[in-house]
């Protein structure tokens, strides 16, 4: 279910425009010449990798770039989540516990046909262990989904919600208040956020000036646990814009320093801190946007490249103020990043990254306790999921580790 690769993302796996996840007041740039020192090895951390259990081992067409096993979101206790997509091309969610047991599931009525790539996508998960995502059904009609913790599922669409081919609900996001947020698209492909609640309860919004023609509106993206959600929405002119609306409704629209056309909001920490991407000329560019000030703060990646697609992309940030991401090399190649919040920037890839263009490593997420997870692309074309966390002197993999 090649999501990712829709013309209103929901981007989570590619640079461009990105998921890859983008102010008016002060605007504080840090350029590369003012950046920290970036390491290529950490002390004291360890990189596991894996596959899901029925993952596909080779490339397909119809799944392209997310053939294999691809990772969103981790939580407190370790938990990830995401989808794998199996021999015949049916994606499938997956629940990687702490201790390495896999749990595959479909979400009741996600298509299962022979090479439709159609199926069942985990994006989200709480502290409390609940997950949210998406499913495609067998008419290639996209619906939410709730999965508790003892098995049981919700499906959900907002009043609106469009029933033509590749329209329909995304969830996207799940705080610790079991609120999801995503988009939906309408009957005319046009893009509008969603809060859904614990108990049910479904509120939509556009934001302030998003477009009203196809593939324009508003796109959630992330929730945070008071109730704040930012994401992104296209205008009438089909420029991107960030947002975040606050857990009573206002709104706060911004843009990167000369963002040009799109800026791209992707995560939000309880701090109400925001990061993403903003794209300038074509090259992308992390931001950070401070929630006490509304001041932009850009750093850049020392080895990202300065061409088209390329340059650094912020998906991810922990209430410590560490942000997550990738950057794409004057090759085009993805590589993985950790910006602690003292500005000490950690470049990685887990062994078997490919190293070819457009390969590479996608880091998706990090918890509180500083443990990321995503996935990389292999040479072949194939993914696999990674978890790169704090060495564990009492774990079995971490003898010697730092």
């Amino acid at each position: 279910m090649k999501t990712k690769n829709m013309a209103t993302p929901h981007l989570r796996n590619s640079i461009n425009p990105l998921p890859w996840r983008y102010g008016f007041f002060l605007i504080a740039l840090v350029c590369l010449a003012l950046s920290p020192p970036a390491n290529n090895v950490s002390a004291g951390t360890r990189i596991i990798t894996f596959d899901a259990p029925g993952a596909a081992t080779v490339s397909s067409p119809a799944c392209g770039a997310f053939c294999g096993t691809v990772v969103f979101a981790n939580n407190a206790q370790g938990a990830i989540v995401g989808f794998y997509t199996d021999a015949n091309v049916v994606p499938h969610g997956f629940l990687r516990k702490p201790n390495g047991h896999f749990i595959s599931f479909d979400a009741p009525g996600a298509g299962l046909g022979f090479g439709l790539d159609q199926g069942t996508e985990a994006n989200g998960i709480n502290d409390s262990g609940v997950i949210a995502g998406q499913f495609l059904d067998s008419n290639n009609v996209f619906h939410g989904f709730v999965r508790f913790r003892d098995g049981s599922f919700t499906t959900f669409d907002p009043p609106g919600a469009g029933t033509g081919p590749f329209q329909g609900t995304i969830g996207n996001a799940i705080n610790d208040g079991g609120a999801i947020t995503g988009p939906y698209f309408d009957n005319n492909n046009v893009n509008h956020g969603f809060v859904r609640f614990r108990n049910g309860a479904i509120t939509t919004f556009d934001a302030p000036g998003a477009g009203t023609g196809a593939f324009q509106g508003t796109v959630g993206f992330a929730i945070n646990s008071e109730g704040d959600i930012t994401g992104f929405f296209y205008d009438n002119n089909n420029a991107a814009h960030g947002f975040l609306r606050d857990r009573n409704g206002v709104f706060t629209i911004f843009d990167g320093p000369g963002a040009g056309t799109h800026t791209f909001p992707l995560a939000i920490n309880s701090e109400g801190d925001v990061t993403g991407q903003y794209n300038a000329n074509h090259v992308h560019h992390v931001f950070l946007r401070d929630h006490d000030h509304g001041t932009i703060t850009t750093f850049k990646v020392p080895g990202a490249g300065t061409g088209a697609f390329q340059g650094t992309a912020g998906i991810a940030i922990n209430s410590e103020g560490d942000i997550t991401g990738y950057y794409a090399d004057g090759n085009t190649v993805f590589h993985g990043f950790v910006r602690d919040r003292d500005g000490t920037i950690t470049k990685f890839d887990p062994p078997g990254t490919g190293t070819i263009p457009f390969s590479g490593t996608n880091a998706s997420a990090i918890n509180d306790a500083g443990a990321i997870t995503g996935y990389y692309l292999d040479n072949n074309n194939v993914n696999h999921g990674f978890l790169r966390s704090p060495c564990d002197k009492d774990h079995p993999d971490d003898e010697g580790c730092d």
